[in-house]
């Protein structure tokens, strides 16, 4: 059965890129709070981008190592925030919120994505990033040779291939690796923190260019 892949655009900070998003079919959109990232947002900020988003398109909250309370408040201003983890946080940590959640997994040579599938089980998502110093993938494209081929087309395990991923090389990233969702951030920005309306049609469009390649090899 053929599945549509889900696209994320993270790091909105304007309305403008929030609305360019949603136009470009995206069915998410990422708001980080992580105040050493250049693309942070404040929680005033996050509502409301997150109140002009319609039915069906999610906000997202990317946190790292963030004190609970934090997490707690976000979700309360947020109601459908779905949060998403990219420090050391546990399996008991992001489940301890009761909400679903998405967990980074920064991927480079010698890191186990099974054992990691397998500690982060009740995961909504697991989000493929690269390694780099600190955290975030830096906008870096990881080996996706990394990626055991038992996860590739696994909706089970619900995939969201990250790290440097632009219109140029998404489609490649689909095609190998059949992931449930795609994200984005620097690919598609003029300077950090503000998106280009046109790089993020192009992304739209090249993940649709995918899909429609796999429909018709399938067919």
């Amino acid at each position: 059965m053929n599945q549509r892949t889900r696209i994320k655009i993270c790091g909105l900070s304007q309305l403008a890129d929030a609305e360019a998003a949603v136009e470009s079919g995206a069915d998410a959109i990422g708001l980080v709070f992580h105040p050493p990232s250049r693309r942070c947002v404040t929680l005033d900020v996050a509502v409301r981008l997150a109140r002009t988003l319609p039915p069906y398109v999610t906000p997202v909250g990317l946190f790292v190592n963030a004190a609970p309370a934090q997490v707690e408040a976000a979700l309360a201003a947020i109601p459908n925030l779905l949060p998403q983890f990219h420090g050391d946080e546990s399996p008991a940590e992001c489940a301890a919120f009761g909400r679903p959640y998405l967990k980074a997994a920064r991927m480079r040579a010698g890191f186990d994505l099974l054992d990691f599938a397998r500690r982060y089980r009740e995961a909504q998502g697991l989000l493929l990033d690269a390694y780099v110093e600190g955290f975030g993938g830096g906008g870096k494209v990881f080996d996706w040779s990394l990626v055991p081929a038992v996860f590739a087309a696994d909706s089970g395990h619900r995939l969201v291939l990250s790290g440097g991923l632009h219109a140029a090389n998404v489609v490649a990233g689909i095609l190998q690796l059949r992931p449930w969702a795609v994200d984005v951030s620097s690919g598609v920005e003029s300077s950090p923190g503000v998106k280009d309306a046109a790089a993020i049609r192009r992304f739209c469009d090249a993940v649709r260019e995918a899909d429609s390649r796999i429909a018709a090899s399938t067919a």
